[in-house]
């Protein structure tokens, strides 16, 4: 394997710090409470193994009087 150029490794490290800042867990899991409330659920944890993503890590379950049957 070649190691790279001072040249191409300035490229490389150069294209990752370019963009938006990237928001903090507590952000981005207090945006998916809201968003859960907001459809008239609770974020609740997924039951799967802990990634620490957030929209991962949880799921909206559903609380209201929803349903899918006419009249209902």
């Amino acid at each position: 394997m070649r190691a790279l150029t001072p040249a191409a490794a300035a490229l490389v490290l150069s294209a990752c710090a370019g963009g938006p800042p990237l928001e903090s867990t507590a952000e981005r899991l207090s945006e998916l409470e809201r968003n859960c409330r907001e459809r008239g659920g609770v974020l609740v944890p997924s039951g799967a193994p802990i990634t620490g993503r957030p929209e991962v890590d949880n799921v909206c379950r559903i609380t209201g009087g929803a349903t899918r049957l006419p009249g209902g």
